[in-house]
This record gives C-alpha cells, sequence and structure tokens, in this order.
C-alpha cells in the first residue's frame, strides 16, 4: 500500500500559499492518488498567516496532519517555519523561504516577531533548507514565481513525476509565464538537491 504522505504548507497572506497547495494537489490527483486538503486564510487578503494541509495517497481519511507527523513542511515566511518546525517529523524536511514579512498578527501585543527566523531553526529534528525564494524569483524576473520554486524544492521528496509536475505546471500558471515558473521549480529542484551546505545544524 502507498503510504499517505503528509506536506504542510504556510506563509503570508499574498504569498501564492493556496496556489502552491492547489498545484501540489492536482499534481498528486494527476499521479493517481487519492488526496484531501485543508486550508486556514481568515486575514489572508490583509497579510493574516495563511496554512494549508495537504495528504494524498492511496487512501486518505482526514485532510489534518497531526503535530509532529509532516513529512515536509514548506514555509512561505522565514518565522513561519521557525512557528511550524515542530509540525515536522523526525527526519523529514522543513524548507523555508528566507524572506521576512511581519503578518498583521504582529501587531498585537500576543505576538513578538523573532529577531532572527532562521537562526533559530536549528532545535528541530528534520533537515531544514532556507532559500532565498524571492532573490531567485527576483533574478528569474518575475517575483511571482516564488510559489513554484518552493514546489521545486520539495519536489525531490515527493512520488510524483517530472512530467506530472510540468503538465500541471503549464495548465495552472498564467498563460505566457509557463517557461519562467517551469524554469523557476527546476531552479528550486536543483538547490535543495545540491544543499548540503545550506542546512541548518
Amino acid at each position: 500500500m502507498l503510504k499517505t504522505t503528509n506536506i504542510l504548507i504556510v506563509g503570508v497572506g499574498g504569498q501564492g500559499v493556496i496556489l502552491a497547495s492547489e498545484l501540489l494537489s492536482e499534481a498528486a490527483m494527476t499521479a493517481g492518488m487519492d488526496v484531501k486538503k485543508s486550508e486556514v486564510h481568515g486575514m489572508a487578503q490583509r497579510g493574516g498567516v495563511v496554512s494549508c494541509h495537504v495528504r494524498f495517497g492511496e487512501k486518505v481519511y482526514s485532510p489534518l496532519i497531526p503535530r509532529g507527523e509532516a513529512d515536509v513542511a514548506l514555509a512561505f515566511e522565514a518565522a513561519e517555519g521557525m512557528r511550524w518546525g515542530n509540525h515536522v517529523k523526525e527526519g523529514g524536511m522543513l524548507v523555508v523561504n528566507t524572506q521576512q514579512i511581519i503578518p498583521t498578527i504582529a501587531f498585537t501585543k500576543e505576538y513578538d516577531y523573532p529577531e532572527d527566523p532562521i537562526g533559530e531553526l536549528g532545535g528541530f529534528k528534520c533537515r531544514v533548507v532556507p532559500i532565498d525564494g524571492m532573490g531567485i524569483a527576483t533574478e528569474l524576473g518575475n517575483a511571482k514565481a516564488v510559489n513554484t520554486i518552493l514546489l521545486g524544492a520539495i519536489s525531490g521528496d515527493l512520488p510524483i513525476s517530472s512530467e506530472i509536475w510540468e503538465k500541471v505546471i503549464r495548465r495552472r500558471v498564467p498563460r505566457g509565464t509557463e517557461e519562467l515558473n517551469l524554469k523557476a521549480f527546476n531552479k528550486g529542484a536543483e538547490i535543495v538537491k545540491n544543499a548540503t551546505n545550506l542546512t541548518v545544524k
């Protein structure tokens, strides 16, 4: 039986978190797997935090990932990576975009934005890979390509072929940006493949 894969995608409203979860879900379905997805985006339009749970396998009964059981977490924002890192199981992977965006909730007394969120990622018992997604996307010519860069970064750990990823990306991204997004996806995959020196200890 194909085991259930648990992917957690988190970030701040406007970063493309939900689109990334939709691309991932469609790719898994195209690969013939049962998929369940859940999302929380109450203040997404105003810069609030966003989280999506995506689970896929032979048969999935619940969309929610229990704490400590995510195989992979993909954080679009540095502090969100720190906040959700303990949801990743030991031996899993946490990919974190180094971009820092202070979410709306940070302006309340209950939330203090960390001084060095990337520097605080070393305590998790998983592989941690920071990526300058925004910097790479800007170099490629489109800051909105961050989500395909980050999906590419986790693609090597997922049972989904590169052919399926290409088909889904070509189908779902805005017309005229297909080649740029595929280049971004491949760049993310390449960075993680060679990222041993970036892993937080």
